[in-house]
């Protein structure tokens, strides 16, 4: 299986690459139009912010390419934000994969610091993504910004209140949390996606 990382200026491409590697799986980072359409499986994965990195892809027409592809796509983290129509996030409109807009936490008495750091639960899973992986189990976060509950919910995060920790649409699917960082139960939903 050819399986390519968008490369583009958004960290964490290190830690997916390792977390890959613990399953045995190579994978090609690039930012080539040719090798991530030709590609088996495409990860978009992200730290960042949105409006430069919408800039960059724009720049490099990986924008289009991103749109057209036809294989499973997981974004992760700004990845999965970058699949949305816009985000509140410096007012920056996205890819428009997946028609859900990006806002921002709001810290709140009740604890809610942002951005969200650490570990918390997936609930209500329903996809394929979360085979084997139990309701309630534990995954990593860093974001500042959060898509809300729609019908592309897969996963659901509560952090005051509830949100999407994951969506899809067709061949397309984001996580909000870094599936890389998130131990035993993140390498079974990448392994999941490299599955479908």
């Amino acid at each position: 299986m050819k399986l390519a990382i968008i490369q583009y200026n958004a960290g964490n491409i290190q830690s997916v690459l390792f977390a890959l590697q613990r399953l045995g799986v190579e994978a090609q980072v690039t930012e080539v139009a040719e090798e991530i359409s030709s590609a088996d499986r495409v990860i978009f994965p992200g730290v960042g912010e949105a409006s430069s990195a919408m800039n960059y892809l724009r720049n490099k027409e990986l924008d289009q390419v991103i749109r057209n592809l036809k294989q499973p796509v997981l974004g992760i983290c700004l990845g999965m934000q970058l699949l949305c129509s816009h985000s509140e996030e410096n007012e920056t409109d996205c890819l428009g994969i997946i028609p859900l807009g990006v806002r921002k936490f709001v810290p709140g008495g009740d604890g809610i610091k942002v951005p969200q750091v650490g570990w918390n639960s997936i609930n209500n899973l329903r996809s394929l993504l979360f085979k084997n992986i139990a309701s309630g189990s534990h995954v990593y976060n860093v974001h500042s910004f959060y898509v809300p509950d729609s019908s592309f919910t897969i996963a659901e995060t509560d952090y005051g209140i509830r949100y999407a920790s994951a969506i899809s649409k067709n061949n397309f699917y984001g996580v909000q949390f870094h599936a890389e960082k998130s131990g035993a139960i993140g390498e079974t939903i990448l392994d999941n996606f490299l599955k479908l």
